[in-house]
Formats: structure tokens, sequence, C-alpha cells
């Protein structure tokens, strides 16, 4: 087989595609110098939510004020379990109508409060806020004030399937404290029917909380009563209604 031999055109065409090979290669190999395109900016995070809820509180008693209602949103704990001591937030609340202790306690995410006590057949409502949580626990808490150291409320109870237009409603009981003796006698209560003390640190009673076993008054016969048979608490003692708004 001979040789081939390229005539001189064909070698200046062999050569001018041989160049072109080198000049691309070459460009390939400064693709490292070129700038690096910048990055974008991550998007701005989406502006907060406000999940909003309507809280509205009747009092279905004869003649027992309710001290001014405490609203509480969280995501852990209780404000109170039955059979176990009462926190002194929550003796504060059951002997002197004081929510303070209770709306900072460290669970709390969003609190509120009523604006005044509430008479026996009114109401209040009481509008809280709480930003990105639809996953919340709700709990409420009021003393009745013409006793020593009874309470009702709602503890704890979910908002996870409560919806924006969404209600619910439920009736709460009586309960007791345990920190200070039933005695009902003049200048242990602070309602209208007494006038007397509010909180006492001193624990004398059973010192754990449980259903409010009912009042028992001069009219019933013991003797040390200030109050009479209006006051009597006939379960349950207050209509709570919750409504999302937004």
């Amino acid at each position: 087989m001979g040789i081939y031999i390229p005539n001189r055109q064909q070698s200046l065409r062999l050569l001018a595609i041989a160049g072109l090979v080198a000049t691309l290669t070459a460009c390939g190999s400064d693709s490292d110098d070129l700038p690096t395109p910048p990055v974008p900016p991550a998007p701005p995070p989406p502006p907060p939510v406000d999940v909003s809820y309507d809280v509205t509180v009747t009092n279905l008693t004869n003649a027992q004020p309710l001290s001014p209602v405490a609203v509480v949103l969280h995501d852990e704990g209780n404000l109170w379990t039955i059979g176990e001591s009462a926190s002194v937030a929550l003796e504060q609340m059951a002997e002197g109508g004081d929510t303070a202790e209770l709306r900072a306690l460290s669970v709390v995410l969003a609190e509120a409060s009523g604006a005044a006590p509430i008479g026996p057949g009114g109401s209040e409502t009481i509008s809280i806020t709480i930003q990105d949580n639809e996953m919340a626990n709700i709990s409420i808490t009021t003393m009745l004030v013409n006793t020593n150291d009874a309470f009702t409320g709602l503890n704890a109870w979910s908002l996870a399937d409560l919806a924006v237009g969404d209600s619910w409603t439920t009736v709460t009981r009586a309960y007791d404290a345990g920190t200070e003796a039933n005695s009902e006698a003049a200048g242990t209560m602070p309602g209208p029917a007494d006038g007397g003390e509010g909180f006492n640190a001193v624990r004398d009673d059973a010192d754990f909380v449980a259903l409010h076993p009912g009042v028992v008054t001069g009219d019933d016969g013991l003797g040390s009563s200030v109050l009479t048979v209006l006051h009597k608490i006939d379960n349950p003692v207050v209509r709570i209604t919750i409504t999302r708004t937004e």
C-alpha cells in the first residue's frame, strides 16, 4: 500500500483545522477564569400570621361574682391538676382573684385579662392573639369571689381543630384550690358578701386541688359563715364560648 502525501493545498487546510482545534482547546482551559455569577438573594421570610380568638365567659351563678378572667395560650403544661398542690400563682388567683402571676408563667405564649369582675348573669368577651401558632392550648381561670378559694375555668384545652370562623362552647364547674379552709368566716373572703382578706400565704386546708364540695352557709347551720343560701354553688358555674376570628 502506498503512502499518502498531501499536496500543498491539503496541507494548508490540515494546518488550519489543527489551529482551530488548538484555539478551542485553549478557550476551554480558560473557563475557570470567568467571573462567578452572583448568588440571588434569599427570599424574605413570610410575614407573621396572626391567629386570634374571642373568648366569651358567662357567669351562671346566682350570687357569685367572678374575678377578672385570665386567658392564656401555651404549648405545654397545666394551670392545675386535680389531686396535686396548687401553685402559688393559682393560689393567688383562687384566694384573691389576682391573675398576674398566672399570666406571667414561663409556659405562657400569649395572655389577656378581663377588664372587670363579671356579675351573676353577666358576660364578657376577651380577645387574644398569637403569631404563627394554630396548635396552642388555651387555659381560662377566674375566682368565685364570695368563697375562700373556689375557682373555675378551662385547663389546657387544644385549639388545633378550631378553624377560622369556628366556635366551641362548654360549661365548667367549681374547683377548690385546697389552700384555704372553707370557713366562710367574716374577713376571710374578698367578695362583696364579706369584703375581707384575699390571698394569704398560709395553707390551712387539704393542700390539693379538688372539685369544690359546695358552699355551706349560715342558713345551712354553719355558724361561722357570713354567706347565705343565695351564695350556694350549683354546677355548672360558667359557660365559655371560644371563636377563632382569624
